[in-house]
């Protein structure tokens, strides 16, 4: 008897999803054949789709193994320069190498996050993006609105960040949820997700909440655009971890860019510098951390002191 409902369940699950019956490169062809007028990327999104038959499940595969080969992709970099002794000049800390265990600790951590606080989210993530009007269809945006969005989600979630980042400071705040992520006073790659369940989803709000809020009220966003942002962060977050500062990084280039340098100060010294991508929300409030920051301190107040005479 559990044989025959085994066999029926199987012969069940083979009707309702294409891809039990058929292959991914026969959906491709079927769609190539009939949907000229799409370029290459679209089809194959197109045939994934098709192929999975099942839009939540496509979704859920997609941006999970989209967020776990690009975490680690970029963090593995760092790992190997950190193994490198030549990098050790550009090193923020240079006393303060991670050491393979603490790498792997770390990982350890990340991975059991990822698996059971934010796989969940994830799954839910094609049915909650649908409900506020996501599209997840083809042809894909043009660049333009895609650029111009992205710089938006980067101008919202770095505002998010600074406040909410701030606020996990707080003592109670801090001792209870954010002192987990500032474990590693020099920080490195793999520890930018290093964090409570509770700050995951508190500051990753940012990252993800604020495309959909976005999507909310303007009905106007592709999930192509959401993984592209969500890449960009992840890149980000990670070289912001890194601990490393080059001739060629990119607050050289942009001045008002937070960057390895503006992050490594705050975890070295545990307040300060909470913005994300940007410097501005700590310049205008005053929460710039750093010996250049103090430097202009005791310069505003002596300049202030002086005028008081």
């Amino acid at each position: 008897m559990d044989f025959i409902q085994s066999v029926n369940t199987t012969t069940l699950l083979s009707h309702a999803l294409p891809h039990t019956t058929d292959t991914y490169w026969n959906h491709l062809e079927q769609i190539s054949q009939y949907n000229v007028h799409l370029n290459y990327l679209e089809r194959m999104w197109a045939a994934w789709y098709a192929y999975m038959g099942n839009d939540v499940l496509a979704t859920g595969i997609m941006s999970f193994l989209m967020h776990e080969l690009i975490y680690f992709g970029r963090s593995l970099p760092w790992i190997i320069i950190d193994c490198i002794p030549a990098f050790n000049k550009y090193k923020l800390q240079a006393n303060k190498i991670p050491t393979a265990a603490e790498q792997w600790q770390c990982a350890k951590l990340v991975l059991i996050s990822h698996f059971t606080v934010e796989l969940p989210q994830i799954w839910l993530f094609h049915p909650m993006a649908q409900y506020f009007g996501m599209g997840t269809s083809v042809p894909f945006p043009p660049l333009y609105k895609m650029a111009y969005q992205i710089a938006i989600f980067f101008v919202l979630e770095d505002a998010w960040h600074y406040w909410s980042h701030r606020a996990m400071h707080w003592g109670p705040l801090y001792k209870g949820i954010h002192k987990i992520h500032h474990q590693y006073s020099a920080p490195f790659g793999l520890a930018a997700e290093y964090a409570s369940p509770i700050e995951v989803m508190v500051l990753g709000f940012g990252t993800v909440g604020v495309p959909i809020v976005w999507c909310a009220f303007t009905k106007d966003l592709h999930i192509l655009t959401m993984y592209v942002w969500i890449v960009l962060r992840l890149f980000q977050a990670i070289d912001a971890h890194s601990g490393y500062e080059f001739p060629w990084s990119l607050h050289h280039f942009l001045p008002f860019w937070a960057g390895a340098e503006h992050h490594d100060v705050h975890h070295e010294r545990f307040i300060g510098n909470y913005a994300s991508s940007f410097r501005w929300w700590d310049f205008v409030l005053d929460t710039e951390a750093g010996p250049e920051a103090a430097k202009r301190r005791r310069e505003k107040k002596l300049a202030e002191a002086r005028k008081a005479q």
